[in-house]
């Protein structure tokens, strides 16, 4: 069973224009990201979804200077980008990790490919019940899935927002909850905005040198330097629609 981690990339942000290549302790944050899920024990592969703008002509080279492979498609239907990007490089199930995820757990992701594979889920995710910190989000599908939903879905968020028609219809997908045993979803660590931005240098600022950090590291971290939490505790997560 061929697993790919599918990484969704663009230059374009509304808060924070640009932040896929910004400066991350020497790396930009995409090179963060995908190095971070290359520690993945269960992906077989890595790839880059991006768009045809020409804009994001420097998002396919950095993805060239990371020798990962590039697939190119819609701007606004990213569900369309991530089914033709599984057709290309022949996927049967999907990791969809987003670039402004740079401290994603590689940890994680195989714990929550591992709930997918034994559950035999059409769908596993631990965001359907959000106990861990926004940034670390996870979702695992099976292609076949992701062709039913590509087929069938035909509000404007689902396209653009991937996976809502795989949690929006548990009658017709086999859903698998992945879930924390303490209720950590009051963290922030996703990059969106300035002040995310800084507190993400922050962490990685105290885990120089370091080639992986877990996240347990960082909420330890955090509980430890509690003004840490403060520099992006004001910001508002974007609502589904709005994204």
């Amino acid at each position: 069973m061929k697993i790919v981690a599918i990484i969704q990339a663009r230059m374009g942000s509304t808060r924070l224009p640009g932040k896929v290549l910004m400066d991350l302790a020497g790396e930009t944050v995409l090179a963060r990201v995908i190095g971070r899920t290359r520690l993945s024990t269960l992906i077989d592969n890595v790839e880059i979804a991006t768009t045809l703008s020409l804009t994001d002509e420097k998002i396919v080279e950095e993805a060239k200077r990371l020798s990962v492979p590039v697939f190119r498609g819609s701007e606004e239907d990213v569900l369309d980008r991530y089914w033709q990007a599984s057709q290309k490089c022949a996927a049967e199930v999907v990791v969809r990790i987003t670039a402004d995820c740079p401290l994603i757990d590689p940890v994680l992701i195989d714990k929550i490919i591992r709930t997918f594979l034994d559950q035999e889920a059409d769908y596993a995710s631990n965001g359907i019940s959000p106990t861990y910190p926004r940034g670390l989000d996870v979702e695992v599908f099976s292609v076949r899935a992701l062709e039913k939903a590509w087929k069938n879905a035909g509000k404007p968020y689902e396209r653009e927002h991937v996976t809502p028609y795989f949690y929006e219809h548990p009658e017709i997908f086999r859903l698998a909850s992945f879930v924390s045993n303490n209720n950590c979803s009051q963290h922030r660590w996703t990059l969106d905005t300035p002040e995310d931005l800084e507190l993400i240098r922050a962490i990685y600022s105290h885990f120089a040198g370091k080639n992986y950090f877990g996240w347990q590291e960082i909420l330890q971290l955090i509980k430890q330097q509690p003004a840490l939490a403060a520099i992006n505790a004001h910001i508002q997560q974007k609502q589904l629609q709005e994204k």
